[in-house]
Parts: C-alpha cells; structure tokens; sequence
C-alpha cells in the first residue's frame, strides 16, 4: 500500500526506494505483485486506481 501510494503521488522507482530504504529491485517486485493484485495492466493504470481510491495526494 505503502509502495503504491507513492507511486501514485508521483515517485519514481529509484525514489520510492530511497524513502523507504529498500532496493530498487524490491520496490519493483512489490510494485509488479500490486499490479497483479489490483489487476492493472500497466503503471499508469496503477496510478489512476490508486487516485480514485484517495492514494497519492501529497
């Protein structure tokens, strides 16, 4: 959720990973599990359900 949210406000993979202290690759895997999850196709799609669900706004 977490990982999300901060895509969603805008963040990249590299910077997600930075705030939270973990690896870029690890950001990756739990983004790609969220997407699974979620059943979006792509980031983009990622983003737009996670603002429609109040994720994001910083």
């Amino acid at each position: 959720m977490e990982i999300l949210d901060l895509v969603a406000a805008g963040l990249d993979n590299t910077a997600v990973a930075r705030r939270l202290a973990l690896s870029t690759k690890t950001v990756r895997n739990h983004l790609s599990r969220v997407l699974t999850k979620i059943r979006a196709t792509d980031r983009g799609q990622a983003i737009i359900r996670a603002r429609e669900a109040g994720l994001g706004g910083r």
